[in-house]
Parts: C-alpha cells; structure tokens; sequence
C-alpha cells in the first residue's frame, strides 16, 4: 500500500526547496490544528524511511488563553507516535503595549517569535511551519490589496541574522487535500476561539481566493507557480 496523497505532495515540496537535508535537527510548531498535525504525522513517517538522516521535535506554544491549549487527545497521539513534544509558556496578553490593544494578529507573531528564539537558541538549524498552500495564497492577496506589495510566506525562508531556516513543507497542499487526509486519520482538530480573535482580513482574503479559483487546486498551484515565473518586461 502506498504512502497517502498529502504526503507525496509534501515529498515534491520538500524536494524542490531543499527544506530538508542530511543532518537537520529540525523544530516542528504543534498549534493542535489539523495543518500541523498533519505535518507532524509526515515527519514520523519520513523518519522511518531508510535514507533518513534528521532529527525533529514538536514545540507547543501555552499561551495565557485556555482556548488556545492542545487538546489531550492529540498530545495522546502524540505519544503514540513516540513524538518528543516540547511545551512553552508565552505571557502573550502581559506584553502589550500601551497604547496598543491584543490582538490575533499580535498573539500570532508572538508566538512566532518565540519558536524561532527557542529554535536558535537550542541549535535547531530548520523550524517548519503548518502554513498550506491556501494561506500563502490568502496572504498574497492581503498584501497585494492591503499594502500594495507582492509578498507571501515563503516555502523556505533563510535567515540572514540567524543561523535557521523556515520550512513550510505543506507549501502545495490546499487546505481541502489536509481536511481529505485529517479525516482518514481521525484527527480531532483544535482551533483557537478565543476572545480576541478577529480574522475578518484573512476571512475576507480566503473568500477572494475562492471566487477567483472556484476550489480548484490547480489553479491555486498555477498562482503559486507565477510568483516563481516572473515577466518583469511586462511589469511596470
């Protein structure tokens, strides 16, 4: 029997950035949502593949939010899975500052921050992230619209500063082909409803997304494959 279907478009992702390479010692985000689950799921599977030649473990970020907590069923699976999983506690609402109001956006960058402090602090030299093909996508046109910039999340991201590397290895998989395989896993999944989340622009990014490719995963492939096939003489 075959690998599943993400995780062969994982493997093409993996391949054309290089995200992973002998001798990684890799950090991977477990928000508790299916994206990163999914992702962890594939590193315990491509661990086990003859030429493997990294190590990773999994960093849950606690916030000051129950909201935001792992559900235990998860960290159960987890355990199953004989996945290392660290925990960190980020005081994210203390950190506000004044004039300023918390935010999902702010507590979003937060914890970003903080594993990519922990990763370089700990020698950690990838830090791979559960970001899918819909949310590059969705971020391109917030940019586009909002700040009148062509940027995304990049699939792989060198530091200049530090020594690390953000991967995102769920880079040509649509949200839809991660819910597919979620369900045949029998994920439970965990999202965040706390009381500051406000994701009106993604929301509204994610709905341009749709009416523009109707769904369709290969059109979002050949919106992702433009950015790499640049015409600047058409360009002003």
């Amino acid at each position: 029997m075959g690998q599943p279907k993400l995780f062969s478009i994982i493997d093409k992702a993996i391949y054309d950035y290089k995200m992973i390479e002998p001798g990684d010692k890799i950090l991977v985000g477990a928000s508790g949502g299916k994206d990163s689950t999914a992702l962890i799921d594939y590193f315990v599977n491509r661990a086990k593949r003859k030429d493997a030649n990294f190590t990773f473990t999994a960093i849950h970020i606690e916030t000051d939010f129950e909201a935001c907590t792992m559900n235990p069923y998860l960290r159960k699976k987890f355990e199953e899975w004989n996945v290392e999983t660290l925990n960190y506690f980020v005081d994210v609402e203390n950190r506000v500052k004044e004039g300023f109001k918390m935010s999902c956006y702010w507590c979003s960058n937060q914890r970003r921050n903080e594993l990519v402090h922990f990763a370089v602090k700990n020698g950690y030299n990838k830090l791979a992230l559960g970001h899918h093909l819909d949310d590059i996508l969705e971020t391109l046109l917030m940019n586009m619209l909002g700040k009148g910039e062509l940027s995304t999340m990049p699939p792989r991201l060198n530091y200049t500063k530090y020594p690390l590397s953000i991967i995102r290895p769920l880079c040509y998989a649509d949200v839809n082909s991660i819910k597919e395989h979620a369900k045949n896993a029998g994920y439970i999944n965990t999202t965040c409803t706390c009381m500051y989340q406000d994701n009106s622009g993604r929301k509204d990014a994610r709905s341009r997304l749709e009416a523009l490719t109707k769904g369709d995963r290969r059109a979002k492939e050949r919106m992702l494959e433009s950015l790499r096939n640049i015409n600047k003489e058409y360009l002003p």
